[in-house]
Order: structure tokens, then C-alpha cells, then sequence
């Protein structure tokens, strides 16, 4: 199968690792406005060839879309325009509405499926391309039955060559959900690694006292405003409902200390604790 990877970063280029190494990728075009990260990924194997957006996509049994979610939503029509009844299209964006709602109308929506593989981290580029990131991992498609059959079983042949396991979810569900487990965690790394700059001047001191605790609770802080920022964007009253929750809860925190009330501090402690039951499931 032939394949255009749009955007050679950290998520497509892993992606094509993965799906070259198992054989499912038989030549990947390559297409990104970093021209540095094109030879980069040429270089390292990630890419078979660099291509315009126009040539990948006329040469391609799939095109993958793997942008910043404001790019993608912008993107996705203009793919669709190029694009035959034969061919599918899916994207990796970590919000949904906003891509899909982007081409409701459009003629050719039957060939694309929304997709979103569960996996990332705070690094970005070619150079950091795992060809194993996404197994055993969630993959989620949204609203399916606005996509054609063939192009659904192109997408979900893909995802078990990246050997994920499906869910199934509409893009309204999928965005609530991820703001719950995913996009508040970012917002909350931010916002204790910019707490500790403010407080801490002594930079020495934060690296030599870090612990791990502190270290990857911080690690997502690192991750790239080109890429969260349209992320809060498309999903700001998902984000917003959630953060209002995390506020609330800071203020309980903060309160039970304020009031010496250690009694409720531990109630809320141990409340916290069930979520390691739910993550060892």
C-alpha cells in the first residue's frame, strides 16, 4: 500500500515506521512545511520519498494527517478535493469535533475516517519517531458511520498494524473524554512548572532537588505550544468544565490546610488513591 504521511513529526513519523516495519507500507510519501524535518526523515528511513501535498496524494492508497489540530481542520477539505472514491484519508489529531464538522458537507466525506492514536510525549520531530510507540495502545475512530465501508476497514487495518486496539466513539464523546485524560494533565504540568519558575529563582536548586515525582509530573510542561494551543482552542468548554473541577479541587486541598482539618485532607488523599485500581485494571 502506498501511503502520504502529512506531516513527518513525532506522531507520523512513528506511524510510519511502525507500518513500514510491518510490511503494510509498501512506499510512504512524505509532505511537511518543515522542510528540515523532510530531509530528516528521509534520512532516517521514516520517508521513501518527499513530495508535493498534490503528487502524494494522487499516488497514495491512504493519506494520513498528521498536523496540529487548527492545520488539520484547515487541511482536511483541500485533501478531500484531491481524492477518488478509491482512496482513504484519516488524521491523528487529539480533537475531533472540530476536524469533523470541517467537511460535514463535503462531497467526498465518505473517504475519511476520524482517528486519534492514544500515544504521545513532550518531544517532537523526526528524530524522535519510535517505531513501537503505539502498541497496546488505544485507538480511537469517531463517528464511523459517516465513513464508507472500505475506507473504515483501510483505517482499521492500519491501526492493528500499529498493533492498537479500537474503540468506537462519536467526536462529541471522544472530545469530553480526552479533556478528561489528557488535556487537563497539560494544562496542570503548565501550570506547576511555571508555579515552581515563579517561586524558585535558583535554577540550580529545582535540578538538584528534583525528584522523580516532581520530574514526571512536570514532563508533559515541556511539550510544544504550536501543538496544545489549538488543541485548548478546538476543545476550550470541554477544557474549561474540567479545569473549573480542578480549581474546585485545589481549593479543598487548600482549605483542609488552612484549617488544619488533616482529617479531610487524608478523606481526600484516600480518595484520590482509587484511581491507581482504575489505571491497574
Amino acid at each position: 500500500m502506498k501511503i502520504s504521511i502529512i506531516g513527518v513529526g513525532l506522531i507520523g513519523g512513528s506511524m510510519a515506521l511502525k507500518l513500514k516495519a510491518k510490511g503494510f507500507a509498501s512506499h510512504i510519501y512524505g509532505v511537511d512545511q518543515n522542510e528540515n524535518h523532510l530531509h530528516e526523515a528521509k534520512k532516517l528511513g521514516i520517508i521513501d520519498e518527499i513530495a508535493s501535498l498534490e503528487k502524494a496524494v494522487k499516488n497514495s492508497d491512504l493519506i494520513i494527517i498528521a498536523i496540529p489540530v487548527d492545520a488539520a481542520k484547515k487541511l482536511l477539505p483541500e485533501v478531500l478535493d484531491l481524492v477518488t472514491q478509491q482512496q482513504t484519508v484519516m488524521d491523528a489529531g487529539s480533537t475531533k469535533s472540530g476536524i469533523v464538522n470541517s467537511v460535514t458537507n463535503h462531497v467526498n466525506r465518505n473517504r475519511f475516517v476520524a482517528f486519534h492514536p492514544m500515544w504521545g510525549t513532550e518531544n517532537s520531530g523526526p528524530q524522535n519517531a519510535l517505531s513501537e510507540s503505539f502498541s497496546g495502545r488505544a485507538a480511537v475512530i469517531c463517528d464511523r458511520e459517516h465513513s464508507a465501508q472500505d475506507a473504515l476497514k483501510t483505517v482499521e487495518n492500519t491501526a492493528e498494524n500499529l498493533d492498537m486496539h479500537l474503540i468506537y466513539m462519536s467526536a462529541e464523546d471522544h472530545d469530553i473524554h480526552t479533556a478528561y485524560i489528557s488535556h487537563i494533565s497539560h494544562i496542570t504540568s503548565y501550570a506547576l512548572a511555571n508555579t515552581v519558575l515563579e517561586k524558585e529563582r535558583e535554577e540550580d536548586t529545582i535540578f538538584q532537588l528534583a525528584s522523580t515525582g516532581f520530574s514526571s509530573t512536570v514532563r508533559l510542561a515541556q511539550s510544544h505550544p504550536e501543538m496544545w494551543v489549538p488543541i485548548f482552542k478546538q476543545n476550550k468548554e470541554n477544557v474549561l468544565d474540567v479545569l473549573n473541577e480542578h480549581i474546585s479541587q485545589l481549593r479543598k486541598f487548600k482549605s483542609a490546610l488552612e484549617k488544619e482539618n488533616y482529617d479531610l485532607l487524608e478523606d481526600l488523599i484516600r480518595n484520590a488513591n482509587k484511581i491507581r485500581g482504575i489505571l491497574d485494571k
